[in-house]
């Protein structure tokens, strides 16, 4: 049904990412659990509208060009990411006028950026603290660094302390100490917090999570809201991290075989410009993705333009200028690298989808 769209081309099964809504919905509706879902997988002001419309809280964002985009959808957004340039500053604080604007520091220079901005505008930015619980990306290091810096916030002006931030992100692999992993992250939490309100400080949101973790977040006690991201469509990260089968991943990216000239190799018209160089968190030697139709072929290398395949384990191999669909490492980096997406509802032909914050790293 998309054999005229030129590949390669990112296509969206509309049933199964309804479903994987669906089912976080229904998680943490019983476990009484805010989601906050991650915009920066799918970029898309209507795939956001849809997670508010499964019972999303609001809505998470990387960057103050996609809280721009995020803004017509959501009137409830948090910046998981410190913004630091005056400029960005000034933009989070206007938006801050007319919409309930959170963003996480780890540092009280980004802290008094975000004062010195929401000041100039006139507006007040709800801020959370960082805290690294493992990943050692950013994040306050401990419960005193998390009181200290709590306090500093608490005095600024035209800021709001609403409470902490986290991201699980070390944690990739269904395992039998994953739930081990999570407990402590809950007993470091309750730490900071027993110090906040020793200090009469509050913490009204405790948001975390992640997609790998997201079905088991009712271990930390102490999280109020989670925020997932790639759940909606999956990739191989998380198949191999042992979280979602083949079924559940919503996004393939359909690709052309352009050349079969050397033996034992096919090549794809989708390169590091279309599959991202990631490579697999929890497999990484895996290969570059997985090509549906062809299960035991390995993408072993790519250029720019240029996927190519080795099926000298294939039963059957595809001949030049066939189709076949290709599970990524990592989905989000791939949505990122299109204008568009196409969106395909059971029975119907394929339908263009704007990423609307293409290219909002800024």
């Amino acid at each position: 049904m998309h054999d005229e769209i030129p590949t390669p081309f990112i296509l969206i099964d509309a049933q199964i990412a309804r479903r994987n809504l669906a089912s976080l919905a229904d998680y943490a509706r019983q476990h009484k659990l805010g989601v906050r879902p991650h915009t920066k997988t799918h970029k898309s002001k209507m795939l956001a509208r849809m997670q508010l419309e499964a019972g999303a809280i609001g809505l998470t964002v990387a960057k103050v060009g996609e809280a721009q985009i995020m803004a017509e959808a959501s009137d409830d957004l948090l910046m998981a990411y410190p913004a630091i340039h005056p400029q960005r500053c000034l933009d989070l604080a206007r938006l801050a006028k007319t919409k309930t604007i959170r963003v996480a520091v780890d540092s009280t220079a980004a802290a008094d950026r975000i004062s010195e901005g929401a000041k100039a505008e006139g507006s007040t930015v709800g801020v959370l603290v960082d805290l690294d619980v493992g990943l050692h990306r950013t994040g306050v290091q401990n419960p005193a660094e998390a009181l200290a810096l709590a306090q500093y916030i608490d005095k600024l002006p035209n800021v709001r302390l609403d409470g902490l931030m986290f991201y699980p992100g070390h944690l990739q692999w269904k395992t039998p100490q994953l739930d081990q992993a999570m407990t402590q992250i809950d007993s470091v939490l309750a730490e900071v917090l027993e110090r906040w309100r020793a200090s009469g400080l509050q913490a009204k949101i405790v948001s975390g999570g992640s997609t790998p973790t997201a079905s088991r977040s009712h271990l930390i006690t102490r999280l109020t809201e989670l925020r997932p991201g790639t759940y909606i469509f999956n990739d191989m990260n998380c198949v191999h991290g042992g979280f979602v089968s083949l079924e559940n991943c919503s996004a393939k990216i359909i690709c052309t075989v352009i050349s079969t000239a050397v033996p034992g190799q096919i090549v794809l018209d989708a390169g590091s410009k279309t599959l991202t160089s990631d490579r697999c968190g929890p497999a990484p030697d895996s290969g570059h993705g997985l090509v549906v139709e062809c299960s035991r072929a390995k993408i072993t290398k790519l250029s720019e333009e240029h996927a190519q395949v080795d099926v000298r384990e294939c039963d059957q191999v595809p001949k030049v200028g066939d189709r076949v669909s290709v599970i990524p490492n990592h989905i989000c980096p791939c949505v990122n690298l299109q204008d568009r997406i196409w969106w395909q509802e059971p029975g119907d032909e394929p339908k263009p989808l704007a990423v609307d914050a293409r290219g909002r790293v800024f």
